[in-house]
């Protein structure tokens, strides 16, 4: 064999080594980052705050305005990436809304009828928390309401949900229970209305959840209903099928009954499920 031969065959066998060399070399650089961050592409892995984010629109009951918001601050915390809206109102104006096919996620009522009533838009329902009635006196109790019986004054301007609303149905079921018969002034949408009606002296009392009245300070003077005369209200929590988010609405349905939402939710005056 030709000297000059000899050289041609070696100068192609160093260029196919360094062809080869390369292609391993960049699919080694291409399989190596992946294993390391777990994200199964060619570039390192987003923070956790960088992760794609799952936006979730939570309907909840008026009665849980406050607490939620905390809750959702929580779950945003131990969640990062995700962000949770809620859309509050009355638990049958939500029914309505999920009716219509209103876009969100997750639903929670403040009783299992509505609920119940939705089972062809809804995944499993879970209770997640338990509340009770009191009634929500005036500043400074000027009538000095002691009791149920007392709403029946017709010199007081009672103010009380309207009876296809969760509390309204509540507080028709005590106060015919104990035989009271009271004449509202008015007949609202929701307890945050009723409260609110009761905190602007447009009305002398009425009947709210006892954490809707704790949170009105001395706007308003609690009036415990006894037990045996009380209604207990539970508040379902489920998916809505409807949600582009499945797997995001379904761990945060799940997340409301951990001891961190429990505790949030017991801290705000709730029961226990």
């Amino acid at each position: 064999m030709s000297p000059t031969l000899t050289r041609r065959r070696t100068v192609a066998a160093s260029a196919l080594s360094a062809a080869l060399l390369a292609g391993l070399t960049a699919c080694g650089s291409g399989d190596d980052k992946p294993a390391a961050s777990g994200t199964g592409t060619g570039s390192a892995a987003p923070s956790a705050s960088a992760a794609p984010q799952a936006n979730l629109t939570v309907l909840a009951a008026s009665s849980l305005t406050d607490v939620f918001k905390t809750a959702g601050a929580a779950y945003e915390k131990a969640h990062p990436g995700t962000k949770v809206t809620f859309s509050f109102a009355g638990s049958q104006e939500l029914a309505a809304q999920v009716k219509q096919g209103a876009p969100a996620d997750a639903l929670v009522t403040a009783d299992t009828k509505t609920m119940d009533g939705l089972k062809a838009e809804t995944g499993d329902s879970k209770i997640i928390a338990k509340n009770r009635l009191v009634i929500a006196a005036g500043k400074g109790n000027p009538f000095k309401i002691d009791e149920l019986k007392d709403l029946a004054d017709t010199k007081l301007k009672v103010v009380l949900a309207a009876p296809e609303v969760p509390v309204g149905r509540y507080s028709k079921q005590i106060l015919d229970a104990q035989k009271v018969e009271v004449k509202p002034v008015s007949q609202e949408p929701n307890v945050r209305a009723v409260l609110g009606k009761v905190e602007m002296g447009e009305a002398d009392a009425g009947l709210v959840y006892k954490t809707d009245s704790a949170k009105s300070g001395d706007k308003v003077v609690t009036v415990e209903i006894p037990d045996e005369q009380n209604a207990v209200a539970s508040y379902p929590a489920a998916t809505l099928k409807q949600s582009k988010n499945t797997e995001a609405a379904a761990a945060f349905v799940a997340w409301l009954t951990t001891p961190e939402a429990q505790k949030i939710l017991q801290e705000a005056g709730f029961q226990q499920p």
